[in-house]
């Protein structure tokens, strides 16, 4: 364990883990890397958290698990940062396996945590609301670590630190307080707009109903996913973006114009689905 690591556990930054059927394979460990000019990718095997340059400090996207901020802490050491120097800590959905790392990582540097207004909640009670989704119904990730003081935001809502410009994007479905965030990331005089899309599928607890509501808002939170400029699509999860074949393919194929509007639309067949499936 690096000598960062080992000091920061020693004085308890870091908080218990969660077990669940999926931890082990989400929190698998990813070797960081540059996904392209200021944006960085280090998250762990499952579970994106994309760190983003900038000439007056750090943004950080997702905190993954509750152990998983370890890992993020130093997979940012290894590529030679500062885990001190992240200045804000943007949110794409109040669920523990996104959530369940911010405390520690704010914790380590005082950096802002923003989110939705509907996932600030979720976050300053460390536990999930009674209109998600998952709520309730015995299903893991009820509770997570609870982060006190969090800024909640609007859709269209914009943070500049020194050459970047951060705008969150509601894109509500997965839950109601879905964030989804983007930016520009620039090499030499080529610059492209990188969405950091949130989760979009609709899953659930058992007997809970899309079609009563949160259905609609997730189709138009696809038609809205799939019309943004969008050279660069990333997400949550390793799966939902393709993470581990572009890895293998190269750097180059992580820029698609397409891959906002191909995810709307693979999520769009998954919603049409599940809606049928609700009829009587």
């Amino acid at each position: 364990m690096p000598d960062v690591l080992l000091w920061l556990t020693l004085l308890g930054v870091f908080d218990a883990a969660i077990d669940c059927y999926d931890c082990e394979q989400w929190n698998r460990p990813q070797e960081p890397f540059r996904i392209y000019g200021n944006t960085w990718y280090v998250g762990t095997g499952g579970l994106a958290s994309i760190l983003i340059d900038t000439d007056a400090g750090l943004i950080l996207l997702d905190g993954g698990l509750p152990q998983s901020a370890e890992v993020i802490v130093g997979n940012i050491s290894a590529l030679g940062f500062r885990p001190k120097d992240i200045r804000f800590i943007g949110l794409s959905h109040a669920h523990f396996d996104h959530a369940g790392g911010i405390g520690a990582l704010q914790r380590l540097n005082g950096a802002t945590v923003v989110a939705s207004q509907d996932a600030a909640k979720a976050l300053r009670a460390g536990s999930l609301q009674s209109n998600d989704p998952q709520f309730g119904g015995g299903m893991t990730g009820q509770m997570f670590p609870a982060v006190a003081d969090v800024l909640g935001v609007a859709d269209g809502w914009q943070m500049r630190m020194g050459g970047v410009t951060l705008t969150a994007l509601h894109t509500p479905g997965h839950t109601w307080g879905g964030m989804s965030w983007t930016w520009q990331a620039c090499e030499k005089d080529r610059c492209l707009d990188v969405v950091y899309v949130d989760s979009l599928s609709p899953v659930s607890r058992t007997g809970y109903r899309f079609s009563d509501g949160l259905g609609d808002v997730l189709g138009e939170t696809l038609g809205r996913v799939a019309n943004l400029d969008c050279d660069i699509m990333l997400s949550t999860h390793d799966f939902s973006f393709g993470l581990h074949q572009k890895l293998a393919q190269g750097a180059k194929a992580f820029i698609d114009d397409q891959g906002c509007r191909s995810r709307a639309d693979k999520t769009l067949i998954q919603l049409e689905k599940r809606l049928k499936s609700e009829q009587p």
